[in-house]
């Protein structure tokens, strides 16, 4: 588990710095965490259709915007003591599309320019990310903690924004693709052996 020390404590940090006091003042303002939520994901939709349309620096730039949001929910929902089955829920779902959506944008954008490589690119990264989400859902749904591994949805999301504010979305889909795959590989393992320990 040492692997994975270095990624628990970077967001222990975050959490401490930024999300956290940020999520205190949202609080002060009546936000609730499902529009949050919602609003997150209309914004990374439009993230989605700004790369679509190869406005790579501003989709990338709104991506991390919407990120943003997405993850201030939950942390709005614990200090203020409302976090509900539903919210988790809907952040669950909202989370999964937004990145889907996101890809689907560099996909199109892809499609677009003939670019075969990176269309194929786009469509394993989707692949492969709903997979290491999905794997996570099914261990812990078997009573395995599933968030183990190289590359969970904040590291893919920030790989995303990096490439398309820098230039080189290509670059950045082919690191998440690999290291998602590996990360796929990683839960897996982790819920085999997992066995031993019961």
């Amino acid at each position: 588990m040492t692997l994975f020390v270095p990624r628990l404590r970077a967001k222990a940090l975050a959490n401490r710095l930024v999300v956290g006091p940020l999520a205190r003042l949202l609080l002060a303002l009546h936000i609730s965490p499902n529009a949050l939520t919602l609003a997150g994901f209309a914004v990374t939709a439009v993230a989605a259709y700004l790369i679509g349309e190869a406005h790579l620096l501003a989709g990338g730039l709104v991506l991390l915007g919407g990120s943003a949001m997405d993850m201030l929910d939950g942390a709005v929902a614990r200090l203020g003591n409302k976090a509900t089955r539903f919210g988790a829920f809907l952040d669950s779902i909202t989370d999964r599309l937004g990145e889907a959506a996101a890809l689907f944008g560099l996909l199109v954008f892809y499609v677009r320019q003939d670019h075969e490589l990176g269309a194929y690119l786009a469509f394993g990264a989707v692949v492969m990310s709903f997979m290491v989400s999905y794997l996570r859902a099914r261990a812990e749904g078997l009573g395995v903690p599933g968030d183990v591994g190289l590359m969970g949805r904040p590291e893919r999301v920030v790989v995303l924004v990096v490439g398309l504010v820098a230039g080189f979305p290509l670059y950045a889909l082919g690191v998440v693709l690999t290291f998602a795959t590996v990360t796929v590989g990683q839960r897996i393992w982790h819920v085999y052996a997992a066995q031993d320990d019961s």
